[in-house]
């Protein structure tokens, strides 16, 4: 329901032209709000009313024993968010049956009593004027709290003052989550109790799933909080029409309304702008270390000396030992739209406070689709190394839901000069990672003899190496399509027992027999002649390598 600015029912019984006028029911709709007045000559002007207006009538137009047309006339008034009813019940009727009376109750809809003295334009008057001097100011108060949030952001201020300055006005516990830079600020109030409730609330809200936390949309309802309810408004802050973050108010010691929602989406706008400062910041920033770090890896005489002199910039020593780590991530044909590019940003800068958390010395740069981590390695890092790749999977994990990654390790080596190697062993290692189909951290180190193997320089001798040996046993299963080739994998995974073939591939022992000497009359090579044996092992490595 749109939210409606105003005075409220109770301000308008206290009016002079009220005195002689009662409520007689809804009492518990007295904070209702009243947006305008309306005159209704007959029921049918129901089709034509609006939200939060204050309708007027006489019960001339009434049946007396039409309770049921009067019923409805009450429910549809409240089905359409009427802020209640004045009727001059005398003197066509002496009161309204109690049944209409209930059912007003019930709906917390106020139904007002008009003597039959008091003329409607008096009403009409006296209630435009309050509304609109509400109004008035209204507007003045907000522009008030606008200046004030707005000489925050233009004096750069912290985010606790804007958090200070809405508590202040809203008179309301508020809770400011900008998840997206890990960053909570609050000002709850001095019950200890109750500020220990409210976070649990915000963090019962953002456990109900990613449809909660990326939700554009301002939310208001009615939360339980030691066992009273409670009402509580949350505020989406968006930049680039991406949620960063939310703002919660709850009315614990006061109503929220009409002007607590202005506040709230005057700060919302004015943190979004202090956020969107300190992005543009960032990407000049994360532009000149993706620039350093790109030169240093550089195999370019030029462009690594270029970087060398400007590592003192980025503290970074030159005769210390470094070691490359490459996230990259595969957007499977997406294009890299803002959302995409902005989503690596905040992977980067959860690295940089990964580095932090576990004391370790690095230097961390990202572009659209990777991040570059160099991690100075010594004794103590070098322990740490395997805690830290640990936690960057578990958080890509979490963090990418469909989006695919591999984490490359490279070697350590000594001295800035050097590390470009350390960068290329990692791009290796997550090359042959997807093609092996490891895990998603992959170490250089422990590739074994795909170390060597997935050298670039040795391209042309696999080729050359696999045609010789298992390409003709490829060919064969082609045209005979028979299985050779898993057949000859499955001798090696299960160290040449014909048995444990047999029954792992669900194929009679004597085809197993058959197809091992078929492969060797093939390929030219004795199983039992050791050296023929490692060449064919080797040969099909070489084949997952080359995507054969």
């Amino acid at each position: 329901m749109k939210r409606q600015n105003g005075i409220t029912i109770e301000n308008v019984m206290g009016m002079t032209c009220m005195e002689k006028s009662t409520l007689i029911a809804g009492l518990l709709g007295t904070r209702r709000t009243v947006s305008k007045v309306n005159i209704m000559a007959d029921p049918d002007a129901l089709n034509w009313v609006s939200p939060g207006e204050l309708l007027l009538t006489t019960a001339y137009s009434f049946e007396k024993d039409d309770i049921e047309g009067q019923k409805r006339l009450i429910k549809e008034g409240a089905a359409k968010n009427l802020a209640g009813i004045g009727i001059k019940i005398t003197p066509y009727l002496e009161s309204l049956s109690q049944e209409v009376l209930d059912i007003a109750n019930k709906l917390n809809f106020p139904i007002i009593d008009i003597h039959y003295a008091t003329p409607f334009s008096d009403i009409t008057t006296a209630v435009f004027k309050e509304i609109f001097n509400k109004q008035a100011s209204l507007l003045e108060r907000i522009e008030k709290v606008h200046e004030q949030l707005m000489n925050v952001a233009l004096n750069e201020g912290s985010f606790e003052e804007l958090t200070k300055i809405i508590y202040e006005n809203l008179r309301n516990p508020i809770y400011i989550s900008l998840f997206s830079l890990n960053q909570a600020h609050h000002q709850l109030g001095s019950k200890e109790d109750m500020k220990n409730c409210l976070i649990e609330n915000v963090e019962k809200f953002y456990s109900q799933g990613s449809k909660k936390r990326y939700n554009k949309k301002f939310d208001e309802s009615s939360v339980t909080i030691n066992d009273r309810p409670i009402r509580r408004m949350i505020m989406p802050i968006l930049v680039k029409d991406r949620v960063y973050g939310h703002i919660f108010a709850w009315d614990i010691d006061s109503p929220l309304g009409g002007f607590d929602l202005s506040v709230l989406e005057s700060a919302s706008t004015t943190i979004a702008l202090e956020i969107l400062k300190q992005i543009s910041v960032r990407e000049v920033e994360n532009r000149y270390r993706t620039e350093f770090i790109e030169d240093l890896f550089s195999r370019d005489e030029r462009r690594n000396e270029k970087a060398i002199e400007r590592a003192s910039t980025f503290k970074l020593s030159y005769d210390e030992e470094y070691i490359s780590i490459v996230i990259q991530l595969f957007f499977q044909g997406q294009p890299v739209r803002d959302s995409i590019y902005q989503g690596t940003h905040d992977l980067s800068r959860s690295t940089e406070r990964l580095l932090l958390e576990l004391d370790l010395k690095g230097f961390v740069a990202c572009k659209s689709d990777c991040i570059y981590v160099l991690l100075s390695h010594n004794k103590r890092n070098k322990d740490l190394l395997k805690t830290f790749t640990e936690k960057i999977d578990s958080l890509l994990t979490e963090r990418l839901k469909s989006t695919e990654f591999k984490i490359g390790v490279g070697r350590p080596y000594k001295r800035l000069d050097q590390v470009y190697k350390s960068y290329i062993d990692a791009i290796r290692a997550i090359q042959t990672g997807e093609i092996l189909k490891e895990e998603s951290v992959v170490y250089f180190d422990e590739l074994g003899i795909y170390k060597i193997l997935s050298q670039e320089v040795l391209k042309d001798e696999l080729e050359e190496f696999y045609k010789r040996t298992v390409l003709p046993l490829v060919e064969y299963d082609n045209q005979k399509s028979t299985d050779l080739v898993s057949t000859l994998e499955s001798y090696y995974l299960y160290n040449g027992n014909l048995k444990k073939i047999s029954s792992a591939m669900f194929t009679h022992y004597n085809t197993i027999l058959y197809r091992i000497q078929r492969i060797q009359d093939i390929s030219g090579m004795n199983l039992e002649n050791h050296k023929d044996r490692l060449n064919l092992e080797v040969a099909l490595k070489i084949k997952r390598l080359l995507k054969k």
